[in-house]
C-alpha cells in the first residue's frame, strides 16, 4: 500500500511539475519519452469561462483516473483499471465530458492530441483486460505511458486561457 501511495504522490508531482515547466513542441519526442526543443510558450486556447472551469475539472478528473489505474494495476485488479479507462478516460467516456462542445474551441493539435489520448485509453481497456488473462502486464504498461504522453503533449503545447 505504502508503495502505490508513493507512486499516485510521485505522478502527481510530476504532473504539477511539468505545469511549471519549459514547455516543448515535439509531440513525436514527448511520445518517445524524450523533449528535445524547448519552446518559450504554450499556445493559449480561449474558452468561456463556464466551458474552461469544466474542462479544467474534467482534466483533474482524468489525473484522478490515472492514479486508481495505477492502483489497480499494482493490486493486479486488471479489470477493474479497463473500466476506468474506458468509462473515465476512453472513447465511450466522450459524451459525458461534453467533447463535441469543447472541441470547437480547440485548435486542430489540440483536438487530434486528445482524440488520440481517448483512443489510447480504450485501447490501453483491452490491453489490461488482456492482461487479466494473461497475467502479461507488459502491453498493458506500454498502453498506459502511451495514453499518459498524449496528456503530457497537449500540456506540454497548450494552455487555456
Amino acid at each position: 500500500m505504502k508503495s502505490i501511495t508513493l507512486l499516485s504522490f510521485t505522478l502527481a508531482l510530476s504532473a504539477a511539475a511539468w505545469a511549471d515547466a519549459p514547455q516543448h513542441d515535439d509531440h513525436t519526442a514527448m511520445q518517445a519519452g524524450r523533449v528535445t526543443s524547448p519552446a518559450t510558450t504554450r499556445e493559449p486556447v480561449s474558452f468561456p469561462p463556464k466551458l474552461r472551469e469544466d474542462t479544467l475539472t474534467n482534466m483533474r478528473d482524468h489525473l484522478l483516473a490515472i492514479q486508481e489505474i495505477t492502483a489497480y494495476l499494482a493490486d493486479k485488479q486488471f479489470d477493474a483499471a479497463a473500466d476506468v479507462a474506458e468509462t473515465r478516460l476512453g472513447m465511450t467516456s466522450m459524451q459525458r465530458h461534453g467533447a463535441h462542445e469543447v472541441a470547437q474551441y480547440m485548435p486542430d493539435g489540440m483536438r487530434r492530441i486528445g482524440h488520440g489520448m481517448h483512443q489510447a485509453a480504450s485501447q490501453f481497456a483491452v490491453a489490461a483486460k488482456d492482461a487479466g488473462v494473461t497475467g502479461d502486464t507488459g502491453a498493458a504498461l506500454r498502453a498506459l505511458a502511451t495514453m499518459q504522453s498524449s496528456c503530457v503533449a497537449c500540456h506540454a503545447g497548450y494552455q487555456l486561457k
